[in-house]
């Protein structure tokens, strides 16, 4: 691979780690804790954030996916690692993201429900796509 596309991967992969660790690890746990935020005032704001943060993973996993393509001769490393978070997102966006977005409707239509599951998942997707962007930004700085 050149040093040029990895370069460029590389920088692109560690914004996009930066941007999970900031909004998934710190933001959104920390929202709920802030004074007088209401449930369904940090699902509100959490559904605005998510949207954005996934619209720009998106750019940015276009980004990785197209620098690695184009860069000629990738290790398998990085070929595994971005085929893994590409599918990591791609289920995070496809699957788990429209189960909640559904019951975070039904919360702010005032249902009263359980604790949910699908955060768990995606945080265990969040957590996955951390240790794969940690791994495949290590591998393109090895290159």
């Amino acid at each position: 691979m050149n040093t040029t596309s990895a370069a460029t991967a590389g920088a692109v992969v560690f914004l996009w780690l930066g941007m999970v660790l900031a909004i998934s690890f710190l933001e959104a746990p920390l929202k709920f804790r802030a004074p007088g935020v209401t449930i369904p005032i940090g699902l509100g704001i959490g559904r605005m954030v998510f949207r954005a943060l996934n619209l720009v993973e998106a750019v940015l996993a276009a980004a990785v996916v197209a620098s690695v393509a184009v860069g000629g001769s990738p290790s398998a490393a990085v070929v595994v690692l971005t085929v893994a978070v590409a599918v990591l997102l791609a289920v995070q966006l496809g699957v788990v993201r429209p189960r909640l977005n559904r019951r975070s409707d039904r919360v702010l239509a005032g249902e009263e429900l359980p604790r949910s599951r699908g955060h768990v998942y995606y945080v265990a997707f969040e957590i996955a796509k951390v240790i794969a962007l940690t791994a495949l930004g290590i591998s393109l700085l090895a290159r």
